[in-house]
């Protein structure tokens, strides 16, 4: 099966491992990374898809993605 995460958080450094953490459990980059500005909280939020390929497994809507 083929996985999709939206990973999603402030510009900052917890964001940045969040990303990382996922890439070293082998999950890949899917296209560019966004960015908008929360004028409410007057900070920049960060935005980076990410897939993954896991052989042997089935897709259902109560798979767990975080455990991949």
């Amino acid at each position: 099966m083929r996985l999709y995460r939206f990973i999603t958080g402030p510009d900052d450094s917890a964001f940045c491992h969040c990303v990382t953490a996922a890439l070293n459990k082998g999950w890949e980059l899917s296209g560019s990374p966004s960015l908008t500005f929360d004028a409410v909280q007057g900070r920049t939020i960060c935005g980076q898809a990410v897939t993954k390929e896991v052989p042997g497994e089935d897709y259902s809507p109560e798979t767990k993605l975080g455990e991949y």
